[in-house]
């Protein structure tokens, strides 16, 4: 099967491999075993077909109960379905109207602030760290086929569940920031319709510009969204290892397995 990062998904986006990436101790992902996503509820069946080739054999969903009412997965035949909730609402607003939250908008910085704090609860929350505990369970019990991880946009609860992985794997903090970065260029397209679609429907609002650019923050990924979520690691665990065994309660023989399965 062909390794590439970006897969050929035509009804979803940010669908991500996470093999290739070098560990600081000269090892490599393994390919078709890691894949990152954005919401599974408008795969076609050639979509569906294409992940079960992988083939998909663990389908985590880490959105919350609303979301995925109001958007059900449309999970690959040869996969098993988990509802691991990061929040029991979507606190992202991934999922919500332009016009609900352009209300709450109105002050520039607005959008940045609120996913910054968003970072921190989905690193201290109790409901955010079963939800990842559970993920890394599942992860060490898939012995073969790939493991695939979503919520509503792809970028912040997996892209949080992405760092956890990709760190526990020995990749370097900056190549996993290089993979969190890219779904700013994998969804270019999509926010710039977006964006002038949000022009259309924000045009009675007093303060349209701060809307947009707050609404456009909290569509995209910058460093400091993930900053704020590392930093809430070392503060409330000393270090990211310490706080996915202290937190998520992985032991050494978890993390010792994980790179066995996970690293060539």
């Amino acid at each position: 099967m062909t390794q590439q990062r970006l897969l050929p998904i035509k009804h979803g986006y940010n669908f991500r491999d996470l093999g290739g990436y070098q560990t600081s101790d000269g090892h490599t992902v393994k390919w078709h075993r890691l894949i990152r996503s954005g919401a599974l509820n408008n795969l076609d069946e050639q979509d569906q077909e294409a992940l079960a080739a992988i083939p998909v054999t663990v389908d985590i969903d880490l959105r919350s109960k609303p979301e995925i009412t109001a958007a059900p997965d449309r999970v690959p035949r040869t996969a098993k379905y988990y509802h691991l909730p990061v929040f029991s609402i979507d606190v992202t607003n991934a999922s919500r109207s332009d016009e609900e939250v352009a209300r709450e908008m109105q002050e520039v910085g607005n959008g940045y602030r609120h996913m910054q704090l968003e970072y921190r609860n989905m690193v201290q929350l109790a409901s955010a760290q079963q939800a990842y505990q559970e993920l890394f369970q599942l992860v060490l019990s898939n012995q073969s086929g790939a493991t695939l991880f979503h919520c509503t946009a792809g970028k912040d609860r997996t892209g949080f569940g992405a760092y956890l992985l990709l760190t526990a794997l020995g990749v370097p903090r900056e190549t996993i920031l290089q993979d969190y970065l890219l779904t700013n260029d994998v969804t270019a397209a999509f926010r710039r319709r977006w964006v002038a679609q949000l022009r259309a429907s924000t045009a009675e609002l007093g303060n349209r510009d701060a809307v947009i650019k707050n609404r456009s923050d909290m569509m995209a990924v910058f460093p400091g969204y993930l900053t704020a979520a590392i930093e809430t690691v070392n503060r409330l665990a000393g270090s990211p290892t310490q706080y996915l065994t202290d937190c998520l309660e992985l032991t050494r023989g978890d993390l010792a397995d994980l790179r066995r399965l996970y690293l060539d």
